[in-house]
This record gives C-alpha cells, structure tokens and sequence, in this order.
C-alpha cells in the first residue's frame, strides 16, 4: 500500500508563499495554505500594482541562475493559468559609472554573458528621454528586465494549487504553532486546529508574530510607494520606458511604467523606510514632507510627470540583517522550512524559491546552490 502524501502546512501565502503551494501541490504534497487575509492582498509586501523583473542584478552575480530560473518558472504558470504575469520592457540602472550598484550591475553581467548596453548621458537622453540625466551619468540597460504584476501573480499561483489539490484557508490567521511529540506540527488558528507532518513559515512582514523566529535578526520595514500623472501618458507605457533604478546624489528610487493607463510609481529609496514592529496598523498613506520631497525628485529627474502625487501607498516587507533572505530549514525546528527577510528584493525570485522550498520538503535538497540564504548563517 503506498505511503499518504506528505501533508504540508504553508504560513502565509503572499508571493513566496504562493509560489510553494503551488510547486508542493505539484509534487503531490498534501497542501494546506493559511493567511490571515485573501489571496492577493494589500497588507503586506506582495502587493503595490507592480514589480520589477531583471537580471543584471546588482545584488550579486550568484543571484543570475535563480534569476534565469524564475524566468522560466513565470512563463510556466502564465501558460498554466492562462494570465498575463510579466512584460518584458527591458530594465535601466542609471547614475555615475562608478556607483556601487552600476559596477555590480555590469559585472554581474560580464560574469553570465548577460545582454547589457551602456549608454552614455546623451545617447540615454535621445533613447529614453523620460529620464534626465546629468552629463557625467551613464545607462545600462538590460534587455531581459521588465514589469511584474504582483497581485495577479499571487493570485494565479494560488489557483493552480487549488487545482493541483491544495486547501486554502484564507482568513485563517495562524495564532499557534507546536511540535507534535513524534513529529510533525500542530497549527492553530481561532477557527480550528490542523496537524501537518510538515511546516513552511512565509510570514512576510509578520516574523514578529512567530516567536520561533524571534532569534533571527528579521526587522520589517514600511515602504511607500506614490504615483505620479504621465503628461504624455504613451510615452510611458510599457513598450516605451523600461522598468529603472535611479541612483543620484539628490534622489535614489524604483521607477516603473504606467499599468493603469494614467500614472507612473516610483517608490523612493533615498528617503527613510522606518522599522514597524505592527503590518496590522501601517499608516494607508504618508506625510507631506513626504509628498514634497518625492515630489521634488520627480520634478528634477522625471520631467515628463506631473510632480505632485496622485496616489500614495504604504507597504510592510521584511528585511534580514544583510539583506538577503533565509530560506531552509529553521534553526532549531524539525519539519520546518523557512522564507523570510527577502529585504525587498523576493518578488522576481519567488517562483523558484518556491520550487527551492518544495525540493527541500520532499526530497532534503534543492538543485540550486543557496548556502549563501541558509538561516542558519545567524545562529552558528
């Protein structure tokens, strides 16, 4: 007689841990998905209308497999749920050549054979003149980079583990978790309690809601993004300006094409994203010194936009000590995995970490070299 699936528990089910259910359920685990909300909601990190997809990575060479990966990964669940995920627009990091994060960018390039251009002040000026740069500024711009939409993502990974046999349970806020004596876990929530041979904790911006996680050196963050009216609204469309990362010595931000047919995001990096120890009570929007001054980076570098703020959106993310995530087993724990602190920079990745997640819980090992995220990094 064959052994029973595996009965997984998965811990919030934001992207990271929507893209697992989805990869466990397709391995045949039995999968039971909690969150505290709806698939695809507005209080935590997976959400803010769009993300940005690229592969010259200034966050570092070793990242460009997984990247890869999760490129073919996103097309397999666009072709599987039938939606519309990714757009390919291309991607700009612009700035002085000798910033950090353009030096990273063109090494991690030359490094895996990426399609990179560089382009100086005035020929990124004539090509994207959405921007302005100043003289002593360059462009690279990668080709393989483009536009994610991080709701439908959610919500389209979600569908296809229910349709591989996984049980959601939304608004199931996980309130206990216990080790059962002969393994295994006990999961409680004020509906029920489940029991589950194994559990992955995806708690996003809620790791403080865990005190298994409570030695791990995971801060979350709020993140504002705001909106900006396009003048010249086709001029800032997908097929015309790319996805970009700005870095200036008045102004640093993420700049991302117009998907609702008015208005450009730009989420800010240059000005502060205080720690919040409660994604339950963010603030719904910001301050006006806030406002005023992503208003004056908008007005000096974007002239095409309107610099005042149509919109304003306030997002929690978790973020680790060195800004990259922990994903394997959790320290201390048994039949437990954990995704967390992916520090702003998860989203592109989550289908294969995923895929990660899921050959970690079944078969102990992953095909992917991920020492560098071991949780365990923090407690040896």
């Amino acid at each position: 007689m064959p052994a029973p699936p595996l009965r997984v528990a998965v811990v919030g089910t934001g992207v990271i841990g929507a893209m697992t259910a989805w990869h466990l359920a397709a391995r045949g685990a039995e999968v039971l998905a909690f969150d505290a909300y709806g698939p695809g909601h507005d209080r935590g990190a997976s959400a803010g209308g769009s993300r940005i997809f690229r592969t010259a990575y200034k966050e570092g060479a070793s990242y460009v497999p997984l990247l890869r990966r999760s490129y073919e990964l996103r097309r397999r669940l666009e072709t599987e749920s039938d939606r519309s995920l990714l757009t390919l627009c291309g991607g700009l990091t612009l700035g002085p050549p000798d910033h950090p994060d353009l030096r990273a960018v063109r090494r991690s390039a030359a490094e895996h054979g990426l399609d990179i251009e560089v382009l100086d002040a005035a020929e990124a000026g004539r090509r994207f003149p959405q921007h302005r740069l100043d003289d002593d500024e360059i462009a690279v711009l990668d080709r393989q980079a483009g536009v994610l939409r991080p709701e439908p993502a959610v919500q389209a990974a979600l569908a296809r583990a229910q349709t591989l046999g996984a049980q959601l349970l939304p608004y199931h806020q996980v309130t206990g978790l216990d080790e059962r004596p002969g393994g295994g876990w006990r999961i409680r929530t004020p509906r029920a309690t489940y029991d589950a041979d194994h559990v992955v904790l995806s708690p996003g911006p809620w790791t403080g809601s865990f005190e298994r996680l409570a030695g791990l050196p995971l801060r979350g963050r709020r993140i504002t993004a705001a909106w900006f009216a396009a003048r010249d609204v086709a001029a800032h469309r997908p097929d015309r300006l790319p996805i970009a990362i700005r870095r200036h010595r008045d102004a640093g931000f993420s700049c991302f094409p117009v998907l609702d047919g008015a208005a450009v995001k730009i989420v800010p990096h240059h000005l502060t994203w205080p720690d919040t120890e409660d994604p339950e009570n963010l603030p719904r929007g910001a301050d006006a010194e806030f406002a005023q001054a992503a208003s004056a980076a908008v007005a000096r570098l974007l002239p095409g936009l309107v610099p005042h703020p149509v919109r304003i959106g306030v997002y929690a993310e978790a973020f680790s000590a060195d800004d990259h995530a922990l994903l394997g087993p959790l320290p201390g724990a048994r039949d437990a995995t954990l995704l967390a602190g992916f520090s702003g920079h998860g989203f592109k990745l989550a289908p294969v970490f995923g895929e990660i997640a899921a050959s970690l819980v079944t078969v102990g090992k992953s095909a992917y070299d991920t020492a560098f995220l071991d949780p365990a990094r923090f407690t040896a």
